[in-house]
């Protein structure tokens, strides 16, 4: 298979801290010079959230403008995807550093447990994201915990709330959502293909020990991989992983050992129809 693999590195967050491990970049500092490894290690996606500095999420726009200042001095060419999640902050916060501009973000489309409490993604809010992110020519990165969230998906594509062909991440194995299941696996993909076309690109998501097996399905089925710190702090049950350049090391074995070359940050921009880096 000689189609280019995007490899997506999640850095931080915004559940893991240094008492989980101790390499979990926190400081804007911390998360420009982690992804800087990652970045030359074969990343060419870094999926960023902000902290404040006792390590709780953050999403103070001040914050991601001096990660995103850092990260394009230091890794020229580097997709930059903030994160709009629920973890960070609530209703159009979640939203308010989308004026910065980043080439992407990540959008979910609705709501699903998580494993404490009920992962809320309101209609409403959900359109004011995407209409933020067509405003300033961001890609969503559509966060899908379950199928309606895929179907969701087309639904505001073909209203023209979303530009271009969505990009589709399945995101498995979070505690009480949808689990590392291949059956379903396969299912998205098909879906994925049937509502966007045979070459609409797609990437998975594994949370915990279930990072490596969904690095696998994706690499090996001709999607993209996500990695990082994020969504699994260790390299196995006894090791932690060292850095998050670590974590997109074994990403790129896997592309090795499947015959794919992984891909360079232009042509991940090329794959996703994003923007010429500035």
């Amino acid at each position: 298979m000689t189609k280019p693999c995007i490899i997506c590195v999640a850095i931080t967050g915004s559940l893991p801290t240094k008492a989980n491990n101790p390499a979990v970049p926190i400081t804007v500092s911390e998360q420009v010079e982690s992804s800087h490894e990652a970045f030359e290690a074969g990343a060419t996606i870094v999926h960023a959230h902000v902290r404040n500095d006792d390590e709780t999420p953050s999403s103070d726009p001040e914050k991601f403008a001096r990660l995103k200042e850092g990260l394009e001095k230091h890794c020229p060419g580097l997709i930059v995807q903030f994160s709009t999640g629920g973890r960070s902050g609530a209703g159009q916060a979640r939203g308010g550093m989308l004026s910065l501009r980043p080439d992407m973000a990540s959008l979910s489309v609705g709501s699903n447990n998580f494993p404490t409490r009920v992962y809320e993604n309101p209609p409403d809010l959900v359109d004011w994201l995407a209409a933020e992110m067509l405003q300033y020519d961001i890609k969503p990165e559509i966060e899908a915990f379950d199928l309606s969230h895929i179907l969701k998906a087309k639904e505001m594509s073909d209203k023209g709330q979303l530009a271009g062909t969505p990009y589709v991440q399945f995101v498995m194995n979070v505690k009480n959502a949808m689990p590392a299941d291949r059956d379903v696996f396969d299912y998205y993909v098909h879906t994925v293909h049937r509502l966007f076309g045979a070459e609409a690109p797609w990437c998975a998501a594994g949370v915990g020990p279930k990072q490596i097996v969904l690095n696998e399905w994706a690499i090996s089925s001709g999607g993209h991989a996500r990695t990082g710190l994020e969504d699994n702090v260790r390299l196995d049950r006894d090791t932690l992983a060292p850095s998050n350049a670590a974590l997109v090391k074994r990403a790129v074995e896997i592309c090795e050992k499947h015959e794919r070359p992984v891909a360079t940050a232009a042509q991940a921009r090329e794959i996703l129809g994003l923007r010429p880096a500035a």
